[in-house]
């Protein structure tokens, strides 16, 4: 079973910056994605950013310029940088890790929990 663990959420003023962490940890035998996502109430969960573990990167248009997502393979984490933070970017975001729990297991979609990050105006 593989678990994700999200921290660094809370609640800053327009402008400002916040640093989400995620770490994998269970039964794991490789992680070939990371992605963060985040979600609003009454709203699809939609992908933020999202990087191989090669590290060829991916953005949202709303995230361009303004986050920046890096991973750590060996530690099995993965990093989302947010800057310049809008009103609107207030949401649950959270974790997604595509990869395989065991040699043979089918490649799977796994999720964290979800941390609220609240940007104030």
């Amino acid at each position: 079973q593989v678990q994700l663990v999200e921290s660094g959420g809370g609640l800053v003023q327009a402008g400002g910056s916040l640093r989400l962490s995620c770490a994998a940890s269970g039964s794991i035998f490789s992680i070939n994605a990371w992605g963060w996502y985040r979600q609003v109430p009454g709203k699809q969960r939609e992908l933020v950013a999202s990087i191989t573990s090669g590290g060829k990167s991916l953005y949202a248009d709303s995230a361009k310029g303004r986050f920046i997502i890096s991973r750590d393979n060996a530690k099995k984490m993965v990093y989302l940088g947010m800057n310049s933070l809008k009103p609107e970017d207030t949401a649950v975001y959270y974790c997604n890790a595509v990869g395989r729990a065991t040699w043979d297991a089918v490649l799977s979609d796994f999720w964290g929990q979800g941390t609220q990050v609240t940007v104030s105006s």
